[in-house]
């Protein structure tokens, strides 16, 4: 027997049952209380008896993560910073891994509402290491790692601000457009220089946001654009000088939770179901099913304490 308990960055939390009655636990990435400080392997053996559970080993691999800095305000924020400055945070399979990993634990857990990325130092994100592209080895691993972390950006059920200082390229530009909100310093750039060597850039975030005409453009030339035009062609919303930038983004991420968090997780929900759907299917999630989970459920709870 094998069954599926928790879903975490390897499908990571299982559990298994042999035919002789002994039990085991496997959790793989799972945060633990501090950030920064999570459980890379937990197993734990153990079997029934007369008296109860009899535990026949366990063993355990804490580890702290290695290319993101995590934080978690009392006001509900969680920040997660690449930490790879001296590539210009440069995007490895471990830090894919450790930002899926976060965010696994961040989709079920109350006290963190909105959440904000940001790189350290110059950059935001350069993109892909590309070195890891020279080891046939790790293929494998790019791909999984690379299709998962961006649907865990994409899926992720709170909303997310990037702050975007410095360069954003290539795949540090495709992890800003998945975002709900992006603002950036002025020192600020984007751009897919990918297409010139050989790689194709992921489009379709990219032209819900600005449009078809400008993505195209953008996607296919390569070229740069600084902090301005991409405030013209509507890419962020907000340019602000370098050292103010992670301080407006908490101020907004603070405007955000203003609402409450379950009206949020709703409306961020619908955001995703209705990329590409026509009005009539957006209408229903937006209007109908918002008035039956949301809307009717706080009334009646409104009413019974009267």
């Amino acid at each position: 027997m094998f069954i599926c308990v928790s879903r975490g960055l390897e499908g990571s939390a299982s559990f298994c049952c042999d035919r002789e009655e002994k039990y085991t636990l496997f959790l793989n990435n799972i945060l633990i209380g501090q950030p920064n400080v999570y459980i890379n392997t937990l197993i734990l053996n153990w079997n029934k008896t007369g008296k109860g559970i009899e535990i026949l080993k366990w063993e355990v691999d804490i580890m702290k993560f290695q290319e993101i800095l995590v934080e978690e305000s009392e006001d509900g924020i969680g920040i997660i910073r690449f930490n790879r400055p001296e590539k210009r945070n440069a995007i490895t399979i471990q830090m894919r891994r450790e930002i899926s990993a976060c965010l696994s634990n961040w989709k079920h857990t109350p006290r963190i509402g909105v959440v904000i990325f940001t790189g350290v130092g110059s950059s935001f994100s350069a993109g892909f290491d590309l070195t890891e592209f020279t080891n046939p080895n790790i293929f494998g691993d790019l791909l999984d790692s690379s299709s998962r972390y961006h649907r865990d950006i994409w899926y992720f059920t709170k909303p997310i601000i990037s702050a975007i200082n410095g360069l954003s390229l290539g795949g540090g530009f495709d992890l800003a457009t998945l975002c709900d909100i992006r603002l950036c310093s002025k020192s600020a750039s984007f751009g897919h220089p990918e297409i010139k060597f050989g790689a194709p850039p992921i489009i379709t975030p990219l032209k819900w946001i600005v449009g078809e005409g400008h993505a195209r453009n953008l996607c296919l030339t390569g070229r740069k654009i600084d902090s301005e035009e991409a405030y013209r062609i509507g890419l962020v919303s907000e340019v602000v000088e370098d050292d103010e930038l992670l301080q407006r983004a908490t101020h907004l991420a603070k405007t955000i939770l203003e609402a409450p968090i379950d009206t949020l997780e709703f409306t961020k929900t619908y955001f995703i179901a209705n990329s590409g759907k026509g009005f009539e299917e957006s209408f229903y999630l937006e209007h109908d099913k918002a008035f039956q989970e949301i809307l009717l459920k706080k009334a009646k709870k409104s009413f019974n304490k009267l």
